[in-house]
């Protein structure tokens, strides 16, 4: 389906909103332009917008005292960046990092408090994509646990697909393995052997995949399972 990147409709939780809720949301919607390896906002730091992409892509990552990082989820047009502001914090442990560039809208973090205080729509579908993100979280951490690198590397690939119109990724080795957690040696040998297996092509920095099904085929359990539970809470998203 070719969504409108430029329409907020075209982001999956601000097309379910009651009609009430979107008339009042609307006027307060504010366009965004995400670029590749934006920040949007550090562990810690005062959450001031939440955000709703409707072509980008947003890795959630944490990162440790040293400097490293990994990728504990990805939120595209499905969702909403920011849970924090609404589940009683002001602040998240992760950083959000923008994956891939694209468009979308912002929302003042005193509005979201107030229409998830005052709406109990608003409430119930912001609380069912949290249960689908901390799935996503939690099934994350299984993955890098027990899962082998080209598993994770095939994971990471469908999702991302699942959140873009196309089936062209820009991603360079060094972001990769910054995502995953694991060395750049690691993504290359794995990226290597799926491009002599024709499941995907990769130069200067760009990904095209060319056999879907057969990445399928590759993955482990933890894709399908994140998939389910997001298709199970989540309303599906009508053509904008």
């Amino acid at each position: 389906m070719v969504r409108d990147p430029h329409n907020p409709l075209s982001n999956q939780l601000l097309a379910s909103l009651p009609e009430e809720e979107w008339a009042r949301w609307l006027p307060q919607l504010e366009p965004v332009e995400f670029k590749l390896g934006q920040v949007l906002y550090e562990s810690g730091s005062p959450q001031r917008y939440v955000y709703f992409p409707t072509s980008a892509i947003v890795s959630l990552l944490y990162v440790t005292e040293n400097g490293s990082s990994a990728e504990i989820a990805i939120v595209g047009f499905e969702g909403i960046i920011g849970i924090a502001l609404f589940l009683g914090g002001e602040t998240s442990p992760s950083r959000g990092v923008v994956q891939s560039a694209g468009h979308g809208f912002r929302l003042r973090a005193r509005v979201i408090q107030e229409e998830f205080s005052r709406s109990l729509p608003v409430m119930h579908l912001m609380l069912r994509y949290a249960q689908a993100l901390i799935a996503q979280i939690s099934q994350t951490a299984v993955c890098n646990r027990h899962h082998s690198v080209q598993q994770q590397l095939c994971r990471w690939l469908l999702m991302s697909l699942d959140r873009l119109p196309g089936n062209h990724l820009r991603m360079t080795q060094e972001l990769i393995s910054n995502m995953l957690g694991v060395r750049r040696e690691g993504v290359t040998d794995n990226a290597n052997k799926l491009q002599q297996a024709g499941l995907i092509r990769y130069a200067r920095g760009q990904i095209e995949v060319l056999d879907r099904p057969g990445l399928e085929k590759v993955v482990c359990e933890c894709y399908s399972v994140v998939k389910k539970e997001y298709e199970r809470l989540l309303p599906p998203l009508v053509a904008t």
